[in-house]
């Protein structure tokens, strides 16, 4: 027990000395775009895409992520996608990869192999299934950490059936100066305050319709889902909060908040994926067991782009047809 206590007053001391990787910002979780019977990755439109978010002002792109669809990609696709999404990049903005599962030794080696492809960061999402205790998830995150790449934690219990206390991040965050963030998607204010009262790691929204009263109290920024969509109106809205012009971020906030709310009104990526093909951005093709959305869906996902200008009416006319 005394050599745990002095281990843990070691590695403190170490997390204290060395600099972290400092992130703000909007980073977009961007889908993987697929050829139209989804059995391949549309490079061509996910280098369009990387550019779209350059241009849009975005600090930084998240390949691999839930919205990627990693569940159903393979192990070849993974490197591949990071790769090119690095060179793509080309060090204008910041590569984040999803490189978490609920192997700690497998997520170990994806670590180690995107490091290796040159990514900034890593986002690291709670183990799924196997249910870890508190003790597991820090142990999980000190493996990961002695890969040597910055690590931005994943808070989402909705997908992985637990949550990482506040507790436990501010231990890893005191603990590992690889661990310098944390994407909160448990839909609470509260467990956000907490961790920020708990130590100064960086506070991500993980929810588009929580971004601003995240920020609000001190969080950084986003992981958005709608910033495939329209970069431009999600880093400005990210911008003005960050200034401190609250009034001005609120008046963004509420002309977005019907479309955040929309872009899930189905499993996420897929009404991402068919607003995008509205603007030709990508096919709307996603794996098993993701399918199309339904008629009714899609008919009300169109009406609100539509009325907020993020889909023109001649788009919303040509939208693709499903089924």
């Amino acid at each position: 027990q005394q050599q745990q206590q002095q281990q843990r007053q070691r590695q403190t001391a170490r997390a204290a000395t060395m600099g972290r990787l400092e992130l703000a910002g909007v980073y977009t979780a961007i889908v993987t775009p697929f050829t139209p019977d989804s059995t391949e990755v549309d490079f061509e439109a996910l280098g369009a895409l990387i550019d779209a978010q350059i241009a849009g002002g975005v600090a930084g792109v998240v390949p691999i992520g839930t919205t990627g669809e990693s569940p159903t990609l393979t192990t070849e696709e993974r490197h591949k996608i990071i790769e090119f999404c690095v060179k793509r990049a080309a060090g204008k903005i910041t590569v984040m990869a999803g490189t978490g599962s609920n192997n700690t030794a497998a997520t170990v080696e994806a670590t180690k192999k995107a490091k290796e492809l040159g990514v900034d960061c890593c986002l690291l999402v709670n183990p799924y299934y196997n249910k870890p205790s508190q003790e597991g998830l820090y142990q999980h995150v000190k493996a990961v950490a002695a890969v040597g790449l910055p690590i931005c934690l994943y808070n989402i219990p909705s997908r992985t059936g637990i949550q990482m206390s506040p507790e436990t991040i501010a231990r890893a965050y005191k603990d590992f100066p690889e661990v310098c963030a944390v994407k909160e998607a448990t839909g609470s204010l509260d467990s956000a305050s907490e961790i920020a009262s708990l130590c100064d790691i960086a506070i991500f929204s993980g929810d588009d319709s929580l971004t601003l009263p995240l920020m609000s109290i001190g969080g950084k920024g986003v992981v958005s889902v709608l910033s495939n969509l329209a970069p431009e109106r999600v880093t400005e809205m990210v911008k003005v909060a960050a200034e401190g012009d609250f009034a001005a971020a609120a008046k963004l906030h509420k002309g977005l908040f019907k479309v955040f709310k929309t872009m899930f009104i189905e499993t996420n990526p897929v009404p991402c994926k068919y607003a995008m093909a509205m603007n030709g951005m990508c096919t709307p093709a996603v794996r098993l067991p993701l399918v199309q959305l339904t008629d009714a869906s899609a008919q009300t996902l169109t009406d609100v782009l539509v009325e907020k200008e993020l889909v023109s009416a001649e788009n919303a006319s040509k939208r693709p047809k499903l089924g």
